[in-house]
């Protein structure tokens, strides 16, 4: 029984790690996304401004 607990208590700590990570890439993902939207559009102003 303790050697179930100590091995579900590291799948846990393992699977907490594995979140974290998860949740990091998503921000940096969701912060690239932000950055090329913002850049699309100050492309199509100045498409306006120079056409």
């Amino acid at each position: 029984m303790q050697v179930q607990k100590k091995v579900d208590h590291e799948q846990t700590r393992k699977d907490k790690k594995r979140i974290l990570e998860l949740e990091r890439e998503l921000r940096r993902k969701d912060a690239a996304s932000a950055e090329t939207a913002a850049l699309l559009m100050l492309r199509k102003k100045l498409n306006v401004v120079v056409n």
